[in-house]
């Protein structure tokens, strides 16, 4: 089943949060739902893949669990066009692996993660990873710093822009660490890939969550 992802042309407000999203948001439309944010729809761990190299595109695409089309309208052509895809982060590396010889995929590596690092609040995600550290000691090592990374990216919809958050509110913390949890040590993203809906795919995988929960937390 093909996720899509819409950026929109006008104000936006997602349906579930109720966050403003403001001109030009992200947004996936779910049946009974609304407009959902990609933090609310569970897609907003994935890289954007812009289009215009069709090999990375197609290989990205193999390699992603989990993967979505970004549309946005044409007011000139009156219809939606393609404008990228939206991929997991390994399966954007193991394609642009097979792409080396291919300059441009260097430089566009590089250029992501140049951006990636200007959005990063260095000293906000050390004490944020701090904090995960100390809330779940037996995390694997290293995990905290993606933890943090992933949770504190400046834009709309990451659970550590919060106003809880930046005081380290322990509930903020959880839900970082639970979101981490769900994509990268449950089937999670596969049950959504196969058209299963989010409510149920997040109950198919609570127990599983709570079982990691409970090993990164004991002392």
């Amino acid at each position: 089943m093909d996720l899509k992802v819409f950026i929109t042309n006008q104000d936006s407000t997602c349906d579930e949060c109720r966050e403003h999203l403001g001109h030009g948001a992200w947004i996936t439309l779910v049946e009974g739902k609304g407009a959902l944010c990609l933090s609310c729809a569970d897609l907003d761990h994935l890289i954007f893949l812009p289009s215009g190299d069709a090999a990375l595109t197609r290989r990205s695409g193999k390699y992603s669990t989990l993967s979505a089309v970004v549309l946005k309208w044409s007011r000139a052509r009156k219809r939606y066009e393609r404008q990228g895809l939206l991929v997991e982060e390994s399966a954007l590396q193991r394609a642009e692996q097979e792409c080396l010889d291919d300059a441009d995929v260097r430089a566009r590596r590089s250029e992501r993660e140049a951006e990636r690092r200007a959005e990063i609040d260095h000293e906000y995600v050390s004490h944020f990873a701090g904090r995960v550290r100390e809330l779940f000691p037996n995390c694997p090592a290293g995990r905290e710093q993606v933890i943090a990374e992933h949770a504190c990216q400046k834009y709309s919809g990451r659970v550590g822009r919060s106003a809880e958050a930046k005081n380290l509110d322990e509930k903020s913390i959880l839900l970082a660490v639970i979101a981490h949890i769900r994509h990268a040590e449950t089937n999670y993203d596969e049950l959504l890939a196969h058209g299963r809906d989010r409510s149920s795919a997040r109950e198919r995988v609570e127990e599983e969550i709570d079982k990691v929960l409970d090993r990164w937390a004991a002392k």
